[in-house]
């Protein structure tokens, strides 16, 4: 399991990093665990799969 960052994710999905953490907040997005600072940690192919719906929807 490949793991992202609150920033890799926001670069990967073309967002800014709170809305990241606003979407992990929400339940949008599920991180894994938790890093050292207290930011989520994300699964790569969750982040995928969330992108790929969010284009299915209309767009992020």
């Amino acid at each position: 399991m490949s793991v992202m960052t609150v920033d890799e994710v926001a670069t990967f999905l073309g967002i800014e990093a709170i809305r990241v953490e606003r979407l992990e907040r929400e339940r949008l997005l599920i991180a894994t665990e938790k890093n050292e600072q207290g930011k989520p940690i994300f699964n790569s192919a969750d982040v995928e799969k969330y992108k790929v719906l969010a284009e299915r929807l209309g767009g992020l």
